[in-house]
């Protein structure tokens, strides 16, 4: 995400620390005693400037909703947005989301969002999609069995790309679409969703559910010299 640096931004992180979660890996396991009695915890994995996160929160306060955010500039706006609603039931972290395993403990997670991520459209960077098979397998470490990723994107070969490496990690696809808002607006958009949408950008989505935590079958390597995809 590319966003312009915003003024005061260290003063304004340190006022957002009622909702920053500072030392993530100190809650490992122990997220829910934020909110002991929420009846799901759920990971939004790049929050952005936090449309989706507070609408989502407000929605359903009896939910704890973590979203992680990399870039400091969009989390500060998704901190002070939460902190002007009154919201209590989300919280925010800086992280990457490679080391999940690290900060969330094995099927402790309910639900996972991905929202809009970066499509990496080169093909020598598949591995830094957010739907790449070695990410899908660490979702399902931290989600318990009957967990969902809900996934979305304006991207239709990302989309297709990734129900394929979704479907190699045994995930079972439920409620795809290719075009969700096709009879009108469904569900809580993000900002980038609303400007798609106007646009009339078809939003694709999918719910992928953890339905065993088999692992996918390791990748062959190819002989040396042979020219990779």
């Amino acid at each position: 995400m590319r966003m312009r640096r915003r003024n005061n931004l260290a003063p304004r992180m340190q006022a957002c620390q009622s909702v920053w979660i500072q030392d993530p890996e100190a809650m490992r396991g122990d997220w829910r005693r934020l909110m002991p009695d929420c009846r799901e915890l759920r990971v939004e994995v790049g929050c952005g400037k936090g449309k989706f996160t507070v609408e989502t929160a407000a929605a359903e306060p009896d939910v704890l909703l973590i979203a992680i955010e990399r870039v400091p500039d969009a989390l500060v706006l998704a901190m002070e947005a939460a902190i002007r609603m009154g919201l209590k039931n989300v919280y925010f972290v800086s992280l990457d989301a490679a080391n999940l395993e690290a900060f969330f403990a094995e099927s402790e997670i309910d639900l996972l969002y991905i929202n809009f991520c970066d499509p990496w459209p080169r093909s020598k960077n598949a591995k830094r999609r957010l739907t790449y098979h070695t990410f899908l397998e660490k979702y399902k470490y931290v989600l318990k069995l009957g967990g969902e990723i809900h996934f979305k994107t304006d991207n239709a070969k990302l989309f297709e790309w990734s129900l394929e490496e979704m479907q190699s990690c045994y995930l079972e696809l439920r409620n795809c679409t290719l075009d969700l808002h096709a009879n009108g607006p469904v569900g809580i958009m993000t900002g980038y969703e609303e400007k798609f949408h106007e646009l009339g950008t078809p939003i694709n989505r999918v719910e992928a559910v953890v339905v065993t935590k088999q692992k996918r079958p390791p990748e062959e390597k190819k002989p040396a010299g042979e020219e990779q995809a």
